[in-house]
């Protein structure tokens, strides 16, 4: 329960007044390393739920600074939003780790970006069925929620690229991640770094670029996913080998 300096028990408003900057700080520092599409208003609402839910459950033995503890609740609260607006079901997830895993571990043999009979091969799959996993996976993001989750002992790996956004350096991580990104890009496969391009810089749609790249739009489907696995592969790598990583 939260006391006001005069020793009273804190109403809501006055909790939601006190910790609100809080609140908006660390819904900063979460959104400015998730996509545009992820809305500031909603997660300091949520934050402020996990704030009220924090005041509500803090005890002063617990030992900690209410501050402490409500950051991580608040936090918590903000990641559960991301979770529920997650649309790609739990089990699609998995299956995109496992191909991206398969997708680490054939470039790390072979020394170069993996075919696809290659990765279908690694992971004990006819191509037509791996094929058929990546239309599934069509529309998989670049960058999930737990990719921002401190539940495990690892620190997540694009927090490798990124500090807290009060650090006056942030723009220039800001343009460290966009260069990887760039760089993770310029590896890609031909085909797929012109779909990449017709797609998001060109802005055509799945039909017109099957026109111009003369395969079906169910195939370009095939080609997306497998790029977006491609990117995530390689940005997990130089998270976890790049200078900052270390220092």
């Amino acid at each position: 329960m939260m006391y006001t300096a005069q020793g009273k028990v804190a109403t809501s408003s006055e909790v939601l007044t006190q910790y609100a900057p809080l609140v908006r700080r660390l819904a900063l520092q979460l959104i400015a390393k998730l996509p545009a599409s992820v809305d500031l208003d909603d997660l300091i609402q949520a934050g402020m739920i996990g704030l009220m839910d924090a005041a509500g459950r803090y005890k002063e033995d617990q030992g900690a600074q209410f501050e402490t503890y409500a950051s991580q609740r608040i936090r918590g609260s903000m990641l559960d939003e991301l979770r529920n607006n997650d649309w790609l079901p739990r089990s699609m997830r998995k299956t995109s780790r496992e191909v991206e895993h398969a997708v680490h571990e054939v470039e790390q043999q072979l020394g170069r970006a993996p075919l696809e009979t290659e990765i279908a091969g690694h992971m004990k799959l006819p191509l037509e069925d791996y094929q058929s996993l990546l239309q599934e996976l069509h529309g998989s993001q670049l960058i999930y929620y737990e990719d921002f989750d401190r539940g495990g002992d690892d620190e997540p790996f694009l927090d490798r690229f990124c500090v807290d956004r009060a650090d006056p350096l942030s723009s220039l991580l800001d343009e460290h991640l966009r260069a990887a990104l760039i760089d993770a890009i310029e590896r890609l496969p031909d085909r797929e770094k012109l779909l990449m391009s017709l797609y998001y810089e060109q802005g055509l749609n799945l039909r017109e670029i099957g026109a111009v790249m003369e395969v079906s739009e169910s195939r370009v489907c095939q080609l997306h996913s497998q790029a977006v696995t491609r990117l995530r592969t390689r940005l997990r790598e130089l998270a976890w080998t790049s200078p900052e990583s270390s220092g």
